[in-house]
């Protein structure tokens, strides 16, 4: 239900977007023929936004290495298909699902291999949860550039339907030795991405290997035909295209989690094996790059935490001096992106919005000046300080650090 203040109503009714007739809307007229699949409308332009690193866009897709959601133009929290963001070493493999196996070994009882049939023979899972790159906000490290989108800034998250058989069954199958710590995973593109995963309950429990997206096969981009998913923790980890995963004692200290992926902090130390993603938020709109008028405005955005469901979200039109609890869009999902939102009738005076969230653990979104008190300005990855969007006179709203 929603909350609008009387003067908030009277605004919406008198304002000249709402018609209150049907004289100039055009006649009915017949449709186009069914076909095999659907497209979107003409009148909708929506796409993701090739990047080639952090200040590295608008780069030719062969240059790219990352593809961008676009954060202000969806609505709700799930992430159409194609719209995904995807990030890829070398390229999306075309892979014949007719071909391609999963090896699971190491220290197990029984090594298996495995075919997608076999997989989808299996008893399945399907959960909704976000991947997030790990690079997601690297563009306000150290600065910011007034002339970013949303898309630019956080479009590195996205949240989709997925289905597959839970890894925990799949280690009954195999029957891993005591001693097995560790879980390789590695993925089947020319990169040979692989990464050290603790076996930790949480993990064992949660973590499956994926065939379904969006209720149909996995995209080529996201993994097709299997990848594992590991709802709440670094997008590296969740592999593409998994083709191996052998059990061990202790970390294989690949070229990703030793080159790649750590992160070098204030006090001069690095951090390795950072996996879990943190609470977050970002205000898709009104936000960078967009326009708006004095008077009523809603403000609504996603909210996301790698710890569990997110239990608030507050948000501040006055450059967080004062907050305000905004309203939560159902079902509140666990490791899931939750779209929030909330009235505001704008004077027309300079000011900034701002938005942060909570989760059910009690894990608290940062301020920017915390953040980089603790993490400071050499880290790459994890940023997930709160998002701050300033607006001119002139309704104009642009990328602020704080």
């Amino acid at each position: 239900m929603l909350n609008l203040a009387s003067a908030s109503i009277g605004t919406l009714v008198a304002s000249p977007a709402l018609a209150d007739t049907l004289a100039d809307v055009p006649p009915r007229e017949p449709g186009a023929d069914l076909s095999a699949h659907s497209e979107r409308s003409k009148f909708v332009q929506i796409g993701r936004i090739p990047e080639a690193g952090p200040g590295k866009r608008k780069v030719d897709p062969d240059e790219a290495i990352n593809s961008k959601t676009p954060l202000q133009k969806l609505v709700g929290s799930i992430t159409p298909s194609d719209l995904h963001y995807e990030r890829s070493h070398s390229g999306a493999p075309e892979l014949d699902p007719d071909k391609h196996r999963l090896l699971i070994h190491g220290l197990v009882q029984k090594p298996l291999v495995f075919s997608v049939d076999d997989l989808k023979a299996m008893p399945s899972v399907s959960r909704v949860v976000f991947i997030e790159c790990t690079g997601n906000g690297w563009e306000n490290w150290k600065k910011a550039d007034p002339n970013l989108t949303v898309q630019n800034t956080h479009g590195l998250v996205s949240t989709n339907e997925w289905t597959g058989v839970p890894l925990k069954f799949l280690v009954d199958l195999v029957g891993i030795d005591r001693g097995s710590r560790w879980m390789l995973a590695e993925g089947g593109d020319a990169a040979g991405v692989a990464r050290s995963i603790p076996l930790t309950d949480e993990i064992l429990d949660e973590a499956f290997v994926a065939y379904g997206q969006n209720g149909e096969p996995l995209r080529p981009a996201h993994g097709f035909p299997m990848r594992l998913v590991m709802p709440g923790f670094e997008g590296n980890l969740n592999i593409k295209w998994l083709r191996r995963m052998k059990f061990g004692d202790q970390p294989w200290m690949t070229r990703w989690e030793t080159a790649r992926y750590t992160q070098l902090l204030a006090n001069g130390k690095a951090r390795q094996f950072q996996l879990r993603m943190e609470t977050n938020s970002v205000i898709t709109s009104p936000s960078g790059m967009m326009e708006i008028r004095p008077g009523y405005n809603r403000i609504t955005g996603i909210a996301w935490s790698g710890h569990g469901k997110i239990a608030r979200v507050e948000v501040s039109t006055d450059g967080a001096r004062s907050w305000k609890q905004a309203q939560l869009s159902h079902p509140v999902l666990p490791k899931a992106q939750t779209r929030f939102q909330i009235d505001w009738d704008w004077d027309g005076k300079p000011t900034k919005i701002v938005s942060r969230s909570t989760d059910e653990k009690g894990n608290v979104q940062p301020d920017r000046g915390s953040f980089i008190a603790e993490m400071g300005r050499n880290a790459l990855f994890h940023y997930n300080a709160q998002q701050t969007w300033s607006i001119d006179e002139a309704g104009r709203i642009r990328n602020a650090l704080a």
